[in-house]
């Protein structure tokens, strides 16, 4: 969980931090941009407001949550950035196995994160179209879930768990993106008030 105390302490750090940092993420119009934030309050109502909407899972939420963190201690030291992806890939599977794994065991015959993912746009209806950071900044995610673009959103948790995790620049948007499949896996259960 995400602490007032831990905010507190944060902020005092993140005062002896220069900003600003600048972020691979999707922007309005553009996939590939970039966002600048001149101070840690400004990366911190951002991170925070990445948070996923009341009606999922507890334990879904609190790995999530996990990678709020990471997040934001990133203003400190950026490469926990990349820690903070591998946790929010996790949290994403972890969602794929409640919400799938019987229906990805009946159709590919295993559970794999791959085959969980490919059951979204494969027999969930998932499109570009019902994933709001695509719609906000265009570009497609389709074949990163269904697995026919390499890397993979598989392959980008695989190499990250297993090969070199704080190597390389950071996949943009890859939190919001993770935020978007989860609440999408549990549509049904969202309470609606929520943007």
């Amino acid at each position: 969980m995400i602490t007032a105390q831990f905010l507190e302490a944060l902020a005092l750090a993140a005062q002896r931090t220069s900003g600003p940092i600048i972020v691979p993420w999707p922007v309005p119009g553009n996939p590939g941009g970039f966002v600048s934030f001149a101070d840690f309050p400004e990366w911190q109502s951002f991170v925070l407001n990445l948070g996923l909407r009341v009606g999922i899972p507890d334990i879904v939420t609190a790995r999530f949550e996990r990678a709020q963190k990471l997040h934001l201690l990133a203003w400190i030291d950026f490469d926990l950035i990349k820690a903070g992806e591998l946790i929010a890939l996790t949290a994403l599977e972890l969602a794929l196995m409640d919400r799938y794994a019987p229906h990805a065991k009946e159709k590919y015959g295993n559970t794999k994160f791959a085959h969980l993912l490919r059951y979204m746009p494969e027999h969930d209806g998932l499109t570009d179209a019902k994933v709001p950071m695509i719609r906000r900044s265009g570009g497609t995610i389709i074949d990163l879930v269904k697995g026919t673009r390499k890397p993979s959103l598989a392959d980008i948790r695989n190499d990250s768990a297993h090969g070199y995790p704080f190597d390389g620049f950071p996949w943009a948007g890859m939190l919001e993106l993770v935020r978007d499949l989860v609440e999408y896996a549990y549509r049904h259960s969202l309470q609606h008030s929520a943007a």
